[in-house]
């Protein structure tokens, strides 16, 4: 199993706390917010990954 300390949690921790603030600032329903952020926690690396990909998206941004 991979065990990731030091410098490696740390990234992974701010990435996922990006990932939690982004997906409460979008347009998305309330349950899906919630059951996105709770994808994140649950499982902080592969998470992160499937919401860059597949996650809701702040629509009112940067155009």
């Amino acid at each position: 199993m991979l065990e990731i300390t030091g410098l490696g949690g740390l990234i992974v921790l701010a990435l996922d706390i990006w990932a939690i603030v982004s997906i409460i600032g979008s347009s998305a329903s309330t349950g899906k917010k919630v059951l996105w952020v709770l994808l994140v926690l649950i499982l902080p690396i592969l998470g992160f990954i499937i919401w860059l990909i597949a996650g809701p998206r702040n629509r009112s941004g940067m155009a």
